[in-house]
This record gives structure tokens, C-alpha cells and sequence, in this order.
């Protein structure tokens, strides 16, 4: 018998377009046709409908939509969850959990999360640490025009390289014993009880992994390129 296959989820949160990866309408298309579930959060949802993509889901209060924006969303959204204005859990707090418990999906890739106000890109960054979410950490990706981050919560992992050209772990919990081999700066057994952050990190030429231990604690790994650009270019 064929195992089924298991659900990923892709996710557009409302941040500024201008931070999206370039061939982002392509990516939610792609989820879409393989039977990923999609996911707007707030004006998320909209901006999805804009690109021509219908979300599975909307979540949010909605509160940055105008009368006619919300209502081409409840008119064509199969599962809208509405939230309160005032409330204790954020949209993205909100679009976790019901992601992971609701739909029960295996991978969440979340797009729109950061940019714009930074308050928002820290409850994005951070939303994960919130004790009924955390045990998700290691299912979930958070993904800009120029960088990636994911997290892992305490085990041994092969981390393998991506389309990036650096890396750093950054400790958002105490850890104990945070170890990494097999890359261009090794770190030796770290523990602390404070966020700090192990940047610019690269892989080694001719290795495609590197050993990430760790013994209690959850990082996050974070993949970054330099953009090329040309505001002081001579035409």
C-alpha cells in the first residue's frame, strides 16, 4: 500500500512585497498544483488573491482590509478564521497553531514575514518560542528574497547547503552544549543562558553538510546572500 503523502503548508503573511522572493507567485503555484495547503494570513490573503491564487485558508482580523477586500476574501475562501483586533495570540501566532494542530501539516514555509514594522518580524521570528508551539520548531521555514530561517530544537542534524552564501545559529533559548563540525568556523561545545548569535559562517568547499549537535535548547539556522546592487552604478 502507498504511504500517503504527507501535507506541506505555504503561507503569505501581509509584510512588503518588495522583500518577497522574485519567483514567488511561481513558488504558491507550484505548492498548489502538488496539493500543499495555502495559507493568507490578514492582508496575506489578499495579496494571494491579487496573484491570481485562491488560499485554502484565511486568518486573521482583517483590520488592514477595506469593505470590498474582505469581502472578495470571505467570497472566495473556503475557511476563513476570523480573530479579535484585541487579542492574546497574534494572526501568525494564530496561523501556527492551527496549521500544525488543525491541519496537521508537515512543513510550514512562511512568506511576507518580515520587512516593514519590526515588531512584526519579532512575534514572526519568535511566535515558535510560545510553549504550545514550540514543539512544532522544527517543521518551520521562514523564507525572504534574501535569506532563510529555520529552526532546531535539541538532537544531531547533517545541515544541508542551500542556494546561500552564509550561515549563522543563533541561540534563542538557553542551550546546552551546541556544537558545529564540518564547516568553515567550528564551534566547540557552547553553552549559555542568553540569545547570541554565531554569524557569517560558511560551508566548507568541498562539503555539501555540516553537524549541528545539540543538547538541549532550540537555535535557529539562519541562510543569507548578499544582494547585488546597483543605486551608485554608472549607466
Amino acid at each position: 500500500m502507498q504511504e500517503k503523502r504527507k501535507m506541506d503548508a505555504y503561507v503569505l503573511l501581509g509584510g512588503p512585497k518588495e522583500d518577497w522572493p522574485q519567483d514567488i507567485k511561481e513558488r504558491f503555484v507550484s505548492a498548489q498544483k502538488a496539493g500543499d495547503l495555502i495559507i493568507g494570513v490578514d492582508r496575506g490573503a489578499l495579496f494571494l488573491l491579487e496573484l491570481g491564487i485562491r488560499p485554502d485558508v484565511a486568518i486573521g482580523d482583517f483590520d488592514s482590509l477595506k469593505a470590498e477586500e474582505l469581502g472578495w476574501v470571505e467570497n472566495t475562501v473556503g475557511d476563513v478564521r476570523y480573530s479579535v483586533p484585541k487579542k492574546d495570540w497574534t494572526d501568525s501566532e494564530l496561523m501556527l497553531a492551527i496549521a500544525f494542530k488543525d491541519y496537521l501539516v508537515d512543513k510550514l514555509f512562511v512568506y511576507g514575514a518580515t520587512g516593514g514594522r519590526l515588531d512584526h518580524a519579532m512575534i514572526n521570528f519568535f511566535g515558535i518560542l510560545n510553549p504550545d508551539l514550540r514543539q512544532y520548531a522544527n517543521q518551520l521555514y521562514l523564507v525572504d528574497k534574501q535569506n532563510l530561517l529555520f529552526y532546531r530544537s535539541a538532537g544531531q542534524y547533517q545541515i544541508q547547503k542551500q542556494d546561500y552564501d552564509y550561515f549563522g545559529v543563533t541561540c534563542l533559548t538557553p542551550v546546552k552544549n551546541l556544537a558545529i563540525t564540518g564547516a568553515l568556523y567550528e564551534l566547540a561545545p557552547y553553552s549559555g543562558d542568553y540569545i547570541r548569535s554565531f554569524t557569517s559562517n560558511e560551508f566548507l568547499p568541498d562539503q555539501d553538510t555540516f553537524t549541528l549537535k545539540l543538547e538541549s535548547g532550540i537555535v535557529a539556522i539562519l541562510y543569507s546572500k548578499d544582494l547585488v546592487r546597483f543605486d551608485n552604478v554608472n549607466d
